[in-house]
């Protein structure tokens, strides 16, 4: 009788290992599938940040290109009507 409990209890146990080894893959298979999305979302927002940064590197040599031909055009005229 005791042999059958174990043998029993074995099966038992055996299922239960069978069941816990799939429900762990299909885990590990989920958090690789979500670990992929959250790569490609990072390498998205890597993307983003650098345009950004592109732009604001962009505007601040526009602002600078103004303020220079702002301070030479300036000067020209102060040349201008110190001679008149």
């Amino acid at each position: 009788m005791a042999e059958k409990d174990t043998q029993v209890n074995l099966a038992v146990y055996m299922e239960r290992l069978d069941s816990y080894i799939s429900s762990q893959n299909a885990l590990n298979e989920n958090l690789s599938k979500n670990l992929e999305k959250v790569e490609t979302k990072v390498d998205d927002i890597s993307q983003w940040r650098s345009k950004m940064y592109g732009m604001k590197s962009i505007l601040l040599a526009i602002g600078l290109l103004v303020v220079h031909t702002s301070a030479v055009l300036g000067s020209f005229i102060a040349i201008i009507n110190i001679n008149k």
